[in-house]
This record gives structure tokens, sequence and C-alpha cells, in this order.
């Protein structure tokens, strides 16, 4: 079997690959578009995606294409129907990045709070005057809106109230008694929590739901002491309406590790306003995450192109399809 890689992964999962005995050849391309290097699909039994993408065109011109594996959770850049509609099913791996993504959220929140980005530049040119800038506070004691309680939003929200602060809770996936359980104040309106919060940290899915969902209406509405952060998904947030709240000091600062369009140049409009912290969509390249996603990235592709139903997949509904008919659930 060949297996075909948008970018490599670590040592680790290429290593998994090999011990699999399934592939006669493992290819790199190290080009995050498949329809550059169609030549290549043509007879590729799996895909491995990083930060990349995979559409409708390279589904439907990779005849030979079992599974498609994605090194985290978010599916956005695959045509998850089209892979559905040919029986591929797209893997996923839940729970590997956990811990990663909500650490690099609460990093921004404290580099945020203590101003440490504008405070390291301008001592450096300096400016000892930045230390009364008055753009510092603590963060015990404030109220954190978490949107999106999932694996990332609850990691993310222990980690807020072991440093003592209190948790506003939105999920329209989760039940009132759920999200109390947690220990988070209960908002079944996301605008509502977003007008008391004074941090909000984003952890949903970009979907037709989702994209735009803060925007222009809801800065308008936030305390202008308020601080954003979004780990999760480039579109989520109004790119525009963001620039406009922070220049207009609309709200205090906001921490972004993902755009509309990645990769980002020096020219990117968001660059260009005050008070923001940027990272190059890094929250889950930590050493460990990495090789979690892999790992287990791997184990699904493999349990897969064996005939068996991996648990962790992007759309459930891909063993309907007449190719999975009897095939065995994979063993955990």
């Amino acid at each position: 079997m060949k297996i075909v890689m948008t970018q490599s992964v670590c040592p680790e999962g290429i290593k998994a690959l090999e011990e699999s005995g399934l592939f006669t050849e493992i290819y790199s391309a190290d080009n995050p578009d498949p329809n550059n290097y169609l030549d290549k699909m043509a007879d590729a039994d799996a895909l491995i995606v990083r930060v990349a993408k995979c559409d409708s065109n390279a589904i439907e011109n990779s005849p030979n294409l079992k599974v498609i594996g994605k090194t985290g959770v978010g599916y956005d850049a695959i045509d998850v129907k089209k892979a559905a509609e040919k029986g591929i099913p797209v893997v996923i791996t839940p729970g590997a990045n956990n811990r990663s993504v909500a650490e690099h959220a609460v990093a921004m929140m404290f580099a945020l709070a203590k101003n440490i980005v504008e405070g390291d530049s301008e001592t450096r040119k300096g400016n000892w005057e930045i230390r009364g800038a008055k753009k510092t506070f603590e963060l015990e004691g404030k109220t954190v809106g978490v949107i999106g309680l999932g694996a990332i939003g609850r990691e993310t929200a222990k980690i807020c109230q072991g440093c003592g602060m209190k948790i506003a809770g939105y999920d329209p996936f989760l039940s009132q008694e759920k999200i109390e359980a947690l220990g988070a104040a209960y908002y079944a309106d996301y605008e509502a929590l977003l007008r008391d919060s004074d941090i909000i940290t984003i952890h949903v899915p970009l979907t037709d739901e989702t994209r735009d969902m803060i925007n222009a209406k809801n800065f308008a509405e936030m305390k202008n002491t308020a601080i954003i952060i979004n780990c999760s998904r480039g579109g989520i947030i109004n790119e525009t309406d963001l620039i406009n709240a922070l220049n207009n000091n609309e709200i205090a600062g906001a921490a972004t590790d993902v755009f509309c369009a990645e990769p980002i140049k020096p020219d990117y409009p968001l660059l260009q306003c005050k008070n923001l912290i940027v990272s190059p969509h890094s929250a889950a390249q930590t050493r460990e995450a990495v090789i979690k996603m892999a790992l287990m990235c791997v184990r699904g592709c493999v349990e897969i192109l064996k005939g068996n139903k991996w648990p962790f997949v992007a759309d459930k509904s891909v063993y309907n399809h007449e190719k999975w008919q009897g095939k065995p659930e994979a063993k955990l």
C-alpha cells in the first residue's frame, strides 16, 4: 500500500507507519494541497493531512483512496461529505491536543493581562515608562466566558478555576445540569455570556452556524475592559469587526492563534491593529501533542486499511456505505 502525507508526521509517527507492515511507499509532499500532486494521489491508499486541505477534486482524483487522516480535530478544510459519499472515513484525533491548546489559551490570557508582549518590546527600546501604561490586571476573580465546553474548553476552564477565576459556560450541546456540574455558570445565550465576561475564550469548530458568530454587534455590547482569545478556528470571530473593536477601544485586547487565511503575511490587516497578540496556529504543536496526534492518526488509518471501523472519525455515517457493511469494529 501507499500513503501520502501533505507534510511529514513526526519521527514517532513515521516509525509507527513502518512498523504497521502495510506500506511499501511512504511519500511526504511537503505541500498543503493534494491537487498539486495528483499524480502521486492516483495510486494512494491513504492520505494524512496536517495544516492542509483535501477538497472534492482531490478526492475524486484519488481513485484508490481508502482513508484520510487528520492530525487534530478540526476538519473544515476537508470535504468530509464527499469522502463519506465514497465510503472514505476521515480519521481525527480527539483528545490528543486538549492540554496543549488549553495551556496556550491560558498563556494568552496571562500575556494580555500582564501586557507581556508590549512590555517586552518597549523595554528593549528603552521605554521604561511602559510600566505605567495601566493596561495590566489580575486574573483572580475575573469571569472567563468559555464558548464551547468540549474536551479543550473543559480543560481550559479547569486551568482557569485553578487560578481563581470564575467560569461562565455556553455550549448548545450540553444541558444546564452538565455545565453547572463543571463548576460553571450556565448560559443558554452566548451573546449574554459575551456581555457578562471579563475574558472570553473560544473552543468551537468552524461551521456555517459558528462563522462570524462574534461580530460588531457583540463587540459593541462587551465590556470595554474585556479581552478575547481564539485558539479554535479563524472565521468564528469576524476579523474586520475585531480590528475595528480593538482600534476603537471597544474591547481591551485580543489574542488569536488562528486566521481566516493561513498562512498569513506581514501585511495581513489584522496585524496592523493594536492590543493584539498572535501566534502561528501553533497551540497544538507542543512536542507531546504532536506525538500523540501522529500516533493516534496513524493507528486509525491502519485500522481502517485493515477493514476495521475506527471510532474516531469526522462523520460516522460513512460506515453506512456499502463498503463497510459487515465490517468489524476496531479493538481499542
